[in-house]
């Protein structure tokens, strides 16, 4: 598959993903981490067109000269840009100028890619992707998010990707002390924050070969984990109190029984999946219960071959930090991942939402300790 055909394959998607959303679903934004399916079609689509288009295509004419303000999401070195909790409030451009917007700047890119182009090119194109690949992951989050919170609680789709959603095997793996490399050592793609191999000394430990599962999770909600402080950290027993937090993200008691908001409506929680939109804050909490800990992201990538992963994110106690020796890229790429390497957590793995083609186990994600509307969940190491 030629890099062309690999571009429209993955901006389609893009478009799949959309296609059971109505009008409505395309503008709503409920809380400010979550952004309204419009804007992330219009901004992976700005990237192409600022990246690719309007450095290297000859005579090019970009769409509208509004768009960069629109969809500009934190890149400093670009310009002014509307400030994330206003997304919502994008009545203008309309879903249907949006769409427009993609169709035109796809055809500049296919005849662009008609020519040979450079190798900086290509590997500007091939980041563009893996960025579009990282929002397709959170349109999910975010479409998720958006009809979780109408009372109506409606399906997104007939089709749920939660039906893959297992636990995994059962056990623990042991892992020796030793001396192991850490991070990526591939010539394809990987992201910055990947790079600067490493070694790094790790005591031996035991982790377990599945995730907690909502059964036991829901030992932790009926035996007042939610009410203990002893399980909580500072921070994180304030959160719970300041937010009235008592259950996973999309859990609602009905009648003395538990239902979780998934795809395709509220349903009854099938027990032995494994718990799902989970914070940090939550995840040390329930290890804190059950007397055990988290990996390190260290630990988890070491232990990745024992581990059946790609169901959900997984929690680790790592901070996220540069690895030694990392180096910013030169303008406005190198906002890409630096910048936000202060007051988070690493996540490892993938999810049941990650692009096809986008998962590797060096892969660093990362959100703040509170968040838990993406897909994440929980494993124990002792």
């Amino acid at each position: 598959m030629n890099l062309a055909e690999t571009y429209l394959n993955i901006r389609q998607h893009t478009a799949t993903i959309c296609e059971p959303l109505q009008t409505e679903d395309y503008v709503v934004q409920p809380v400010v981490d979550v952004s309204p399916p419009k804007w992330h079609l219009g901004h992976t689509t700005w990237f192409f067109e600022t990246f690719i288009l309007k450095l290297n295509a000859v005579k090019y004419e970009v769409f509208d000269e509004n768009y960069n303000f629109v969809f500009n999401s934190y890149y400093e070195t670009v310009g002014a840009r509307v400030i994330r909790t206003d997304r919502g409030n994008l009545s203008r451009p309309t879903v249907q100028d949006v769409y427009r917007y993609r169709a035109y700047v796809d055809e500049a890119m296919v005849r662009f890619l008609a020519c040979e182009v450079s190798d900086e090119v290509k590997a500007l194109i091939t980041l563009g992707l893996n960025h579009e690949q990282q929002h397709q992951e959170l349109l999910c989050y975010d479409i998720k998010y958006i009809l979780g919170h109408n009372p109506l609680f409606p399906a997104y789709a007939t089709e749920n990707i939660e039906c893959n959603l297992t636990a995994g095997g059962s056990g623990f793996a042991a892992i020796n002390e030793g001396v192991y490399e850490i991070g990526y050592a591939g010539k394809d793609f990987c992201f910055d924050n990947e790079l600067g191999r490493h070694k790094v000394y790790i005591n031996s430990f035991e982790i377990s070969k599945s995730l907690v599962s909502n059964a036991e999770y829901l030992e932790f909600i009926t035996q007042g984990g939610y009410q203990n402080f002893k399980f909580w950290h500072s921070e994180a027993w304030d959160w719970v109190r300041n937010n009235d937090i008592n259950a996973p993200l999309y859990w609602h008691l009905v009648d003395e029984q538990w239902f979780r908001y998934d795809l395709q409506g509220l349903n009854p929680i099938n027990m032995d999946e494994p718990v799902c939109h989970i914070s940090f804050y939550e995840a040390w909490a329930f290890a804190a219960f059950k007397n055990m800990r988290l990996p390190t992201e260290f630990e988890w990538e070491v232990a990745s071959a024992e581990l059946d992963w790609g169901k959900l994110w997984e929690w680790t106690e790592s901070a996220y930090l540069p690895y030694p020796n990392f180096v910013k890229a030169p303008g406005a790429i190198g906002e890409y991942n630096g910048k936000f390497m202060v007051n988070q957590k690493v996540l490892r793995g993938a999810s049941v939402a990650t692009s096809p083609g986008h998962q590797r186990f060096t892969y660093r994600n990362f959100f703040h300790a509170n968040l838990r509307w993406m897909y994440s969940g929980i494993r124990l190491v002792k």
